[in-house]
């Protein structure tokens, strides 16, 4: 599940980044296109940070049976 919401935030953000960047250069609005490029970077920060691995020390202690 998670898989599918990150390649939608990845889909989203190219999208965004494609639409920033043409708005721009049509120079229909700056503004929203700037806003439009700051979104796409938020959207891919948060794919990064999702992806970032984490040290195995710091897992959730599980509990053992037979303990």
């Amino acid at each position: 599940m998670s898989n599918l919401i990150l390649s939608i935030l990845m889909i989203a953000g190219a999208a965004l980044l494609a639409g920033g960047i043409y708005v721009l250069r049509k120079g229909l609005n700056k503004k929203q296109g700037l806003l439009m490029l700051v979104a796409a970077a938020v959207m891919f920060a948060n794919v990064g940070i999702w992806l970032i691995p984490t040290p195995e020390d710091n897992q959730p202690i599980s509990p053992q049976s037979g303990d």
